[in-house]
C-alpha cells in the first residue's frame, strides 16, 4: 500500500511540474519540450523522484496518444494533396537518413556497420512537436505544417520497423537484405490493415451511438487496441495507431453530435499533452550525468 502511495505522490509531483514548466516555457518561449528535458535534468540532480523510462512504458502506454491525436487531426484531403512528398520523407528519407548515419559512424570506425545502423535507425525519426510549435508563432503556411505533421506520424512507423529488423540483424546476424524488405513491406502492410479494420469499426460504432462518454472510451480502445494487437500479431503498432486515428478522425465525425465532436477533440488533445509531457520529463529524469560527460561528443554529433 505505502508502495502504491509513494507512486502516486511521485505522479502528482510530476503533473505539477510540468504544469509550472509550460507556464513558464510559454512565458520565455522556450519551446515546451526541451523546457520538459531541462526540468527534468534538474530533477535527477535532487535525486529525489526516480520513475523508469523503459521502452515499454514509452510505445505500449505514451506513443498510442501521441500517435492517435495527431492522425485523428490530419484531414484526408490534406493527406491526398501531399501524400507523395510525405511517403518520400517518410520512406525513403528515413531508409537514407538510416544509411548515412550508420556508414559515416562505420567510416569513422565509432561503431560496426550493423550497430551503426542501428544507431542510425533510433534517430532517423523526428518528433515535430517544437517545429510545430514554432511553425504556430511565427504563421507559417498551412502546408508545410501538414508535410512535416504527416511526414512525422510515417515516419515513426518506417524508423521502428527498421531498428527492429536491425536490431534482430545485430542480435543474430542471419537477416539477408531481401528477407529485411520483405519483413519491412509484411509488417508495415499488416499494421495498415489493422488499423483500418478497427478505425472503420469504431466509427461505424460512434455513428449508431449518441454518448460522448462511450464514443470517447471507443476511441480509446481503438488507440490501445489497435497497437496491442498489431503488436501481438508482429506488425506494426505505429501504423496501425495512425490508420485508426486517420479514419477515426475523417469517417467518426460525421456521425458524432457538435458536443461529442468538442469534447473527443479537447480530450485527446489533453491525452496527447500528458503523454508528450511525461516522455520529455522522464527523459532528463532518466539521464546518467556520468554517461552524459562521457558521450557528450557524441551525442552532438548525432
Amino acid at each position: 500500500m505505502e508502495e502504491f502511495l509513494n507512486i502516486e505522490i511521485e505522479i502528482v509531483e510530476v503533473l505539477l511540474i510540468v504544469t509550472l514548466v509550460a507556464m513558464v516555457a510559454r512565458r520565455i518561449k522556450l519551446p515546451y519540450t526541451v523546457a520538459l528535458v531541462l526540468a527534468g535534468l534538474l530533477i535527477a540532480l535532487q535525486n529525489e523522484l526516480r520513475i523508469e523510462l523503459t521502452p515499454e512504458l514509452v510505445l505500449a502506454l505514451f506513443l498510442p496518444p501521441l500517435v492517435f491525436e495527431a492522425a485523428f487531426h490530419l484531414r484526408l484531403g490534406q493527406l491526398r494533396a501531399n501524400l507523395t512528398p510525405i511517403l518520400t520523407l517518410a520512406i525513403p528519407g528515413v531508409l537514407l537518413s538510416t544509411a548515412l548515419v550508420g556508414i559515416l559512424l562505420s567510416l569513422f570506425g565509432i561503431l560496426p556497420l550493423p550497430a551503426a545502423l542501428l544507431f542510425g535507425a533510433l534517430i532517423a525519426a523526428t518528433d515535430p512537436v517544437a517545429v510545430i510549435a514554432v511553425f504556430r508563432a511565427v504563421g507559417a503556411p498551412k502546408q508545410l505544417t501538414v508535410l512535416v505533421e504527416g511526414e512525422s506520424l510515417f515516419n515513426d512507423g518506417t524508423a521502428i520497423v527498421v531498428f527492429h529488423i536491425m536490431l534482430a540483424y545485430v542480435l543474430e546476424g542471419t537477416l539477408s537484405p531481401l528477407e529485411g524488405v520483405v519483413d519491412f513491406f509484411i509488417v508495415s502492410l499488416g499494421g495498415v490493415a489493422i488499423g483500418l479494420i478497427l478505425g472503420y469499426g469504431t466509427a461505424e460504432l460512434i455513428a449508431r451511438i449518441d454518448d460522448y462518454l462511450i464514443e470517447i472510451t471507443l476511441t480509446t480502445v481503438a488507440a490501445y487496441g489497435s497497437y496491442l494487437i498489431a503488436e501481438s500479431f508482429h506488425m506494426s503498432g505505429v501504423l496501425a495507431v495512425v490508420m485508426a486515428g486517420l479514419v477515426i478522425g475523417n469517417v467518426g465525425p460525421r456521425g458524432m453530435s457538435p458536443t461529442t465532436r468538442i469534447v473527443l477533440i479537447n480530450f485527446w488533445e489533453y491525452l496527447a499533452f500528458l503523454a508528450n509531457s511525461f516522455v520529455f520529463i522522464l527523459i532528463g529524469m532518466n539521464v546518467e550525468y556520468d554517461e552524459l560527460l562521457q558521450f557528450a561528443g557524441s551525442a552532438l554529433v548525432a
